[in-house]
């Protein structure tokens, strides 16, 4: 298996000012902190600064407020509009791995650390059910089960494998399904399956989730200053042995601040070069879909689904439950598209979309619903919109957490690899705890999500592979 190297890496930069708006946002434009502060200057200190309105900056924000952090010391940066980043321009699933990448997991983290992996996934999904029905949050949650449809007998096989090898370890398999052949193709209703597995799974509206938590914080004190990039963050001369203190840059000012959180996904490498060769901006693509009659009403898809022909060559399924639109991502990895198609990926701009890698979208899902084939829709059914967002890649596949050793008082919850919803929920209540002074114990999180100098050496040699 080859190492995976930085010789074809996207530098991150800033996000860029002008994006495209995606199906998320489209349908949340009266939230009523969506450019709230866009012209204030940055208060002159803050005790806290979180960098990224995203649910990971959200949701750490949330909670060190639950942990007795006062709102009034809290201020948030977004270079864009509030949560206008990979949180409100995903494919509106919260899919845990249940077994799938198990076999990639151990190669890169050893045995131990991949059932870690794929436990903490699960426990992601039970922990966003019970948030969002505790607080009786209106983000369109639909707890549900996923298929993984196996559309080729070389995936089927793999799969087979990762689900054998996972199950051998002592991961736990009793909560998941298995069909093959007619049977898993009256299950998933795709005629060209092969397999199919089944398990407990999710879809949400995720910006209407990453807005009730900031507006959770802001109504308690929090400040949130939108469109307000932040371009460094440099060590204060009134720094002492005993306190360090951060400069923060942005546009409309500086914020002196003794704990910073980056919570800036696929742009973390812009404030901390040293993870340049670590996080890769990936421009991911999805698409709402009008489904015909054959999908609407009593027909609508009761679960969510990965239709795979390979690890990487997948594409996601999600039918809202509100409205009935069809939430469709295209893959990471793609055979069908080309060349340049496929390095179109590695940017940091979502202002445009690829129409390729739509078109080839659009074709995957009408092989395998015929019934969506173009000649057979009517006017304003079939394709609605078409958006971009970055997300960020990680060589080793799992995110960073924790405290950066070499800045003190720095932080960081990024790296997601466009997995963000099966991880976050434990992620950044787990920063949350060690910034008030917790353990990693205390996190709950596998050990190989923690940002260390050990782990930043290591992927220096390079890593075997990657899950996504």
């Amino acid at each position: 298996m080859s190492r995976r190297s930085s010789a074809s890496r996207q530098d991150s930069g800033l996000p860029v000012a002008n994006p495209c708006v995606s199906f998320w946002q489209q349908t949340t434009r009266s939230f009523q902190y969506l450019n709230v502060n866009k012209d204030e200057l940055v208060p002159a200190q803050s005790k806290y600064a979180i960098i990224g309105s995203g649910i990971s900056g959200a949701l750490t924000t949330y909670e060190l407020i639950q942990g007795g952090v006062s709102p009034k010391d809290i201020v948030i940066f977004e270079a864009r509009e509030a949560a206008s980043g990979a949180s409100s321009r995903n494919a509106g699933h919260v899919r845990p791995d249940a077994f799938r990448g198990f076999q990639v997991y151990e190669q890169l983290h050893g045995r131990e650390q991949a059932l870690k992996i794929i436990a903490n996934e699960r426990l992601v999904f039970e922990r966003i059910n019970q948030f969002v029905e505790t607080h009786n949050i209106q983000c369109d949650f639909n707890p549900t089960t996923t298929f993984d449809v196996c559309l080729t007998p070389e995936f089927a096989d793999f799969n087979a494998r990762s689900f054998k090898l996972y199950q051998e370890a002592g991961g736990d398999v009793s909560h998941i399904k298995f069909y093959e052949g007619e049977e898993a193709r009256k299950v998933t209703r795709v005629q060209k399956a092969v397999a199919a597995y089944e398990w407990p799974a999710g879809s949400s509206h995720p910006a209407k989730l990453a807005q009730w938590l900031l507006m959770q914080s802001i109504e308690k004190g929090v400040q949130l200053f939108t469109h307000c990039p932040v371009f460094g963050i440099t060590k204060c001369p009134s720094s002492t042995a005993e306190q360090t203190y951060w400069d923060i840059s942005t546009p409309r000012g500086t914020t002196k601040a003794v704990t910073v959180v980056h919570c800036t996904n696929a742009f973390a490498p812009y404030l901390l070069p040293q993870l340049k060769s670590f996080v890769t901006p990936n421009r991911a693509q999805a698409h709402a879909f009008v489904p015909p009659a054959s999908l609407s009403a009593e027909n609508v898809l009761p679960s969510t689904m990965s239709l795979r022909h390979s690890l990487k060559h997948f594409y996601s399924v999600a039918q809202r439950r509100p409205d009935g639109i069809i939430i469709l991502g295209a893959p990471i990895a793609n055979p069908n598209i080309s060349q340049e198609a496929s390095q179109a990926r590695l940017t940091s701009d979502d202002s445009v979309f690829n129409e390729e890698v739509r078109d080839d979208a659009i074709d995957n899902f009408e092989t395998c619903f015929p019934e969506c084939d173009k000649g057979k829709l009517r006017h304003g059914e079939g394709l609605l919109h078409t958006w971009t967002g970055i997300v960020g890649m990680t060589t080793d596949s799992v995110p960073f957490v924790g405290k950066i050793e070499s800045l003190p008082g720095q932080w960081i919850c990024a790296g997601f690899n466009g997995h963000g919803m099966a991880r976050i929920f434990t992620c950044a209540p787990g920063v949350a705890k060690l910034i008030l002074g917790g353990s990693w114990k205390d996190t709950g999180l596998p050990e190989c999500f923690e940002i260390t100098e050990e782990r930043l050496e290591q992927l220096q040699k390079g890593v075997p592979g990657s899950v996504f």
